[in-house]
């Protein structure tokens, strides 16, 4: 699309909008149900198409992409109706005779830009939230999901009017023309130099942002860890997708007494999970593409691997990797990996690490692999990051109960669930003042006395 199509297919959804109809609870119900069907309809499309971009078994297309919106859709559904509700609340008693309540109503129309890693899950799953809280929408898809991309243009079109929720394809060209126009909201997910970017354009329109960025998100293994288990997680969390997870571990501090113990268990989790020659592996899969391919590459350093390292040029193909005795000057330490290469770098003093990490930018996610509770509550309490596990990785945004987010540098506002439907919607705080009563404190000529009296007594 050129600039004047996207401006007038984004003044087609303000008129839309302003007709009212996405505000019935039964209107965003009927959509979503719409929603629901075509995913459902086209499931083996997408898995197909998440396989030509990534190489994602149908197993893992369905676990970590369309079945979590399936969830998703289904958990708005039995819970929009409650979402949208007024909500009374307490009025103070200088305020009497009145009644307050918050009001919930959508922004209005939305833009929501997604990356390539987990193309249609990160694409789908703030479109499910924006759509239960009334919202029309532009999807941007990434290009660089070039096949999942066409599958979601296709299953928007087959399940939505363009006036209520378009997708909009391309490169830069139309993500620069995208964000020339003035939308309610921006929920961007991506990198931090984009997010930037974003965050630079919608502050000239006065547009509040979404941010859902990445960063080094660190795992702790201590000296009291279950080491097979914890290996075992770390192995499933960090090669899933082929590291290009957003909240995967993107390296280790591993307690130097049981490191080398911790560093064996990995390797031989590696074996268990992807076999001896994890590229021959039908299920695992490939990086997105030869830019990304030849980066990762350059933060291999060889005479620190102890397993992996090895790769297919042809199909973008790099074997699980891991490199012992990294320090933070080594290049894989410079920036987030985003690719299934695990540093594993050590500590002595747990006191010494809190302080460290407390110094480095917040992180999205943040692990923790230990036994001692004092450490943990440490970890939980006196650390900032978006959001993490206690021994286990990955697994805190699988689920629509909690938010899902990053703060600071990993990026700002939350979303999945009633989270997701709060992000995407606009309280309006309102007072219903009866007219049977008018209490006069409050109107000049200010007396003091009785007046003052009672003005004191309902302010104290």
């Amino acid at each position: 699309m050129n600039d004047e199509q996207i401006r007038s297919l984004l003044e087609k959804q303000r008129t839309f909008f302003r007709t009212g109809a996405t505000l019935p609870v039964s209107f965003r119900v009927g959509q979503l149900k719409k929603l629901y069907a075509v995913v459902r309809k086209h499931e083996d499309e997408i898995c197909g198409a998440l396989t030509a971009d990534l190489g994602k078994s149908r197993y893992e297309g369905f676990m970590c992409e369309v079945g979590m919106v399936l969830s998703e859709i289904s958990y708005m559904l039995g819970n929009v109706g409650r979402f949208a509700k007024r909500k009374t609340v307490r009025t103070p008693l200088a305020q009497f005779a009145s009644r307050s309540f918050r009001q919930p109503v959508p922004y209005g129309n939305t833009l929501i830009m997604s990356p390539w890693n987990y193309p249609f899950l990160l694409t789908m799953g703030p479109l499910v939230d924006a759509l239960a809280a009334g919202n029309t929408a532009i999807v941007k898809p990434s290009a660089y999901s070039g096949a999942t991309c066409g599958i979601v243009e296709k299953l928007v079109a087959e399940a939505f009017p363009p006036e209520y929720v378009a997708v909009v394809t391309g490169g830069r060209a139309e993500n620069a023309a995208l964000l020339e126009q003035k939308f309610d909201l921006i929920f961007f997910t991506g990198s931090q130099a984009v997010g930037k970017e974003v965050l630079r354009r919608a502050a000239e329109h006065l547009t509040p942002a979404i941010l859902e960025l990445g960063g080094k998100s660190p795992c702790i293994v201590d000296a009291t860890a279950d080491l097979k288990l914890a290996a075992k997680r770390i192995v499933f969390g960090k090669y899933l997708n082929c590291g290009q997870t957003c909240v995967a571990p993107d390296h280790v501090l591993c307690e130097r007494s049981v490191k080398d113990a911790f560093v064996a268990a990995v390797i031989e989790e590696i074996k268990v999970q992807y076999g001896e020659n994890p590229l021959a592996n039908k299920d695992y899969g490939k990086i997105i593409n030869r830019k990304h391919f030849d980066r990762l590459l350059g933060l291999i350093d060889e005479k620190k691997v102890v397993a992996g390292g090895n790769a297919d040029p042809d199909a973008c193909r790099i074997a699980p990797t891991v490199m012992d005795d990294v320090t933070e000057t080594d290049a894989v330490m410079g920036e987030e990996i985003f690719g299934p290469i695990l540093p594993v770098l050590t500590f002595d003093r747990f006191d010494a690490l809190v302080d460290d990490l407390k110094n480095k930018d917040k992180p999205l996610a943040l692990y923790v692999f230990s036994g001692d509770r004092e450490r943990i509550g440490r970890v939980t309490t006196e650390l900032s990051y978006g959001g993490g596990c206690i021994n286990d990785v990955v697994i805190h945004l699988a689920t629509s109960e909690m938010g899902f987010g990053g703060v600071g540098e990993s990026g700002m506002g939350a979303y999945h669930g009633k989270t997701g439907f709060d992000a995407f919607t606009h309280y309006k705080s309102v007072v219903d003042k009866k007219t049977w009563l008018d209490l006069p404190m409050r109107y000049q000529p200010y007396r003091s006395g009785l007046y003052e009296k009672l003005l004191r007594f309902f302010l104290k």
